[in-house]
């Protein structure tokens, strides 16, 4: 049977010789070619079954796209269930999460939608090892102006002073500061992989959306300020605003090793100790330009008091003494210290973390639990954090004159607490080779001159 016209055998059936009989695409066009178009009647059957049809199609459409535009269906790949779980976990869980990674506008959903179908392919022939914003899909400020007003000028807790206006008339994006105010940066943390996607559930949610990650970072803010004093605009590049691609990040890594693959393992190591102290120099050079110590004309003041509203320096810490006794106060409050003093708070880098030893933490961690004085632990504390080590790097005043120091020093070190002050900057014995323990900020230590020990030996 011929599809446009059935052909009968002339045989069995003469009277088809001259007759053949039509096709269901040849009786159609027949059909089209012989209507009286001139006939009122007829036009408004057309247009009455050219209306219902644009309605099945346009209603059909519709339903797709809201459909699709429905979190419902973002949390139906099992890939999302990361994004999906902290969304449900914060405090946008009111609106639908096509308002923010859709520009507004008819035309912008279409073309996302159409640029969407490549998901539906990753999902049918290989989800990716993690999900992570692209540079095109970043989140916009007319997103986010959808809802809020830029005339802010202070944070919900009222503290922080921020010209959200300024910031958004000179092109900076919101996400700039609020990248993680939805997913709690989880991508930045690398715990949203393939791995543990199967651990997500509400409960996990709640353990890992933690303010610190949710609320603006200080560290984005003063990398951000410092850049914009040497001259930079660091927003203008769309990857300083969004997690790495894991899968580029390891291409780099690949072709790094490649070109260092005739170098020796303790020249890669060498390089990477003095890449590591240049960004503690950095970063001390910031903290000490934040708490007045050291001023230099800037666009943009790096002092607390510049963005802070309330919050400022305590008073005990502008004492005369200060420098020489906040020790005790360490070692009494350093939960208290570690609220400003914390190098997570002065950087802008995200560490990267273990899923399952998050909430493992989270499961031992009891209620009211309190801080416990404890010399070691402020001892560990004053030697790796960098505003601690921003000072006790530098010789203090009274060890300038060494030849009167080394011989008058004793009366400092008399009791078992004072030596124990010591001991934050020096190491009692020569530090061993390779050793994981915390090297002191000094090569100086103890035993290089007290081979016999002490008089009365302290640990």
């Amino acid at each position: 049977m011929a599809f446009w016209g059935k052909k009968k055998n002339k045989e069995t059936d003469p009277e088809t010789r001259e007759e053949k009989k039509k096709g269901l695409f040849r009786r159609l066009w027949h059909w089209v070619k012989n209507i009286d178009w001139k006939d009122p009647v007829t036009r408004w059957k057309v247009m009455f079954v050219s209306l219902i049809g644009l309605i099945v199609i346009g209603g059909g459409g519709y339903g797709v796209i809201a459909f699709t535009n429905s979190p419902t269906f973002c949390s139906s790949c099992h890939e999302m269930a990361p994004e999906y779980s902290t969304y449900t976990a914060s405090a946008h869980n009111n609106i639908t999460c096509v308002q923010c990674h859709i520009k507004p506008g008819a035309v912008n959903m279409i073309t996302h939608k159409m640029k969407s179908l490549k998901e539906v392919y990753y999902h049918v022939t290989g989800v990716p090892e993690q999900i992570v914003q692209t540079e095109e899909e970043a989140v916009t400020n007319q997103n986010c102006l959808q809802c809020h007003s830029k005339n802010r000028l202070v944070t919900a807790s009222g503290d922080l002073k921020v010209n959200h206006k300024g910031h958004i008339d000179e092109g900076i994006p919101c996400i700039s500061c609020h990248a993680g105010v939805v997913h709690a940066k989880i991508a930045a943390r690398g715990i949203n992989t393939e791995e543990v996607r199967g651990n997500y559930d509400e409960a996990t949610a709640q353990k890992i959306m933690e303010k610190k990650y949710m609320a603006p970072n200080m560290g984005t803010c003063i990398d951000c300020h410092d850049k914009v004093n040497s001259g930079e605009k660091p927003w203008k590049d769309v990857a300083y605003l969004v997690p790495p691609n894991p899968e580029e990040m390891e291409k780099k890594i690949e072709e790094n090793n490649k070109e260092s693959a005739a170098d020796s393992g303790k020249e890669a190591t060498s390089e990477e100790s003095a890449e590591g102290a240049a960004h503690d120099e950095k970063t001390q050079d910031i903290i000490i330009q934040a708490i007045g110590k050291q001023t230099k004309d800037a666009k943009v003041s790096m002092e607390c008091k510049t963005c802070h509203k309330s919050t400022d320096i305590p008073k005990s810490h502008t004492a005369v003494d200060w420098n020489q006794s906040h020790g005790g106060t360490a070692i009494a409050e350093l939960d208290k210290c570690m609220n400003c003093h914390q190098d997570s708070k002065w950087i802008r880098e995200i560490p990267k973390e273990d899923l399952m030893s998050i909430l493992k933490l989270k499961q031992q961690e009891t209620p009211g639990s309190k801080y416990t004085p404890n010399l070691t632990v402020v001892k560990e504390q004053a030697r790796i954090n960098n505003f601690c080590s921003a000072c006790h790097a530098n010789r203090p005043a009274s060890h300038d004159q060494s030849n009167y120091w080394l011989t008058g020093h004793a009366y400092t070190a008399q009791t078992a607490e004072k030596k124990a002050e010591c001991f934050v900057c020096h190491d009692r014995e020569k530090p061993v080779e390779g050793s994981t323990e915390t090297k002191a900020p000094t090569d100086v230590y103890c035993q290089y001159c007290h081979r016999t020990g002490f008089k009365s030996d302290v640990q």
